[in-house]
Order: structure tokens, then sequence, then C-alpha cells
């Protein structure tokens, strides 16, 4: 048990080291997650919630199980995805200022701060907010789906809050060593790739606008909102299987989307192209 405290402790100085904050401002999770259903238990007693959808299904879910009500407008506790999943959306700085002045709490799942151009609300930034709780997740950081490794940045009191509901053993300790490791090993072409892939999504967002029957949604991060017209994602979905070996983000479970819309994530530019083409052949075998 003591170990693996030990592991825990360290792993929050190096993320507080990391980013210029102090480490009782930091709280390792078992994957984002976990880190969503453990803010939602420990703020249970706020009664009622907000979330601007479609986006991630959890915070509703989350909030369900600890008996909170929707109030869409007034919700003492806000929920944001932040680049949004499945939009691609980035809420600009000003605009979660004004969030956090109109409700008690604004909590920001910020999983996928690494995979955008535009800049990022700062952990730091979001504690001295004093209302702003982050949810970080290592495992998209560094492309290790499976591994449960997050983490949640917010002023000392909220962690400790937070703390009196974590669970023992929460996270196992070969994901905080792999965590570890991962932060210290850090690949100095790790941003200049990054890049690159958001500049081939925006080409490939390009591409597929150019495909009649196939609408693309503005996005700012590497995946992006797609819909098909005369057709649906889940046929879009089975035919890129059995004929491409492709698959994509069936994205009809998403509440307030339909069963025309999908999501792609850019990857490497043939992949891309071959994508594609054979998107633009279902919608010819569709329309004639």
């Amino acid at each position: 048990m003591w170990i693996w405290i030990g592991f825990i402790k360290y792993s929050r100085v190096l993320l507080a080291n990391e980013y210029h904050i102090q480490p009782d401002e930091v709280l390792v999770t078992s994957g984002a997650t976990d880190a969503i259903y453990l803010i939602a238990q420990t703020l249970r007693e706020e009664g009622t919630f907000a979330v601007k959808r479609p986006t991630f299904s959890e915070y509703a879910d989350a909030c369900r199980m600890y008996g909170y009500q929707e109030a869409p407008k007034g919700g003492a506790v806000r929920w944001l995805c932040n680049p949004n999943n499945p939009t691609g959306e980035v809420y600009p700085l000003e605009k979660l200022q004004n969030l956090s002045r109109r409700h008690h709490w604004l909590v920001i799942d910020q999983s996928y701060e690494d995979c955008t151009f535009c800049k990022m609300l700062s952990p730091q930034e979001g504690i001295e907010m004093q209302n702003v709780i982050q949810i970080h997740s290592v495992t998209k950081r560094f492309s290790i789906p499976g591994l449960r490794l997050g983490y949640i940045t917010a002023p000392a009191p909220v962690i400790s809050r937070l703390r009196a509901n974590y669970r023992p053993w929460a996270v196992n300790a070969l994901a905080i060593e792999a965590g570890k490791w991962l932060i210290t090993h850090q690949d100095p072409n790790e941003q200049y790739m990054m890049d690159e892939l958001l500049a081939e999504a925006q080409f490939v967002a390009k591409k597929l606008s150019g495909i009649f029957g196939i609408h693309v949604y503005p996005t700012k991060t590497n995946f992006m909102l797609c819909s098909i017209r005369q057709s649906s994602a889940l046929e879009l979905k089975s035919y890129l299987i059995e004929n491409h070996q492709f698959l994509i983000r069936d994205s009809s479970n998403f509440e307030g989307l339909k069963d025309c819309h999908f999501r792609i994530a850019a990857q490497q530019p043939e992949y891309n192209d071959e994508l594609v083409k054979a998107i633009y052949t279902f919608t010819r075998l569709r329309h004639g």
C-alpha cells in the first residue's frame, strides 16, 4: 500500500512541475472517465447540471447516477468538453471565463487538449479562476488506449474534497509507472508530428466536403464530425469495414445527433486518401 501511495505522490509531483502548479492541485485518476464520476460524486450536493450537446455522454450519465437534475441554462455544475467530442469545436478563453461566472462550477474535460492548434486553458489559469476543475488524459496525450490514466487539476481545497471520495487502488501501479516514463521521456518531435496531423485533418475535411452527399462540420482538432445524405452512418461503416478495412465512428448514439452522423480521425496521408476514395465510391453506389 505504501509503495502505491509513493507512486501516486511522485506522479503528482511530476505533473505539478510540468505545469508550474503545486502537487496538492493535482489528482491522478484511472482515466478521464474515472475523473468524471469522481467529480460528479463530490459535487452532488449542488443538485443541478448543464451540458451542451452533442458531447461525451458520461457527463450526463455521471450526474444522473448521483441524483442531479438537468437545468440547461442555469445548472450549478456546467460540463464542457474542450476540444469537444465529437464536433472538434474549441471554446475560446473568453467563453470559458463567461461560463465560470455564470455557474457555480465549471468542469472542463480537456482530454483532447494536445490535438489542436488552439490555445488551451492552462492548469495554472484554471486554478486561478477558483471554480474551474480540469480533466486531462494521459491516454489521449500519448495515444495509449486501454492504459486508463488521467488526472485532475483544480485548486487545492477542491482536490482535497475529491480525495475524500477517492477509491483505494483507484489507479493500477503499471499505469502509473508507464505514465511516469512517458512524462519523463517525451519525444521532442511529438508536437511536430501533431502539427502535421492537424494540417492533414483540414486537408481531409476539404476533400470530404467536395463529395456530393457528405457534409463536414468545422473542426479545430484531428477528428471531424460528418453527415451522409440518403444513407446512414451504420451502412457506411459496414461498407467500409467489409470492403476497405476502414473503421469510422458511428455517431448516431450521441444525444442530439441522428443516424446520418459519423466521425473520422485523420491518419497518414496515404490512409486518408484511400478513405476519401472509399467514401466517394459508397456515395456513388447510393446515388448512382
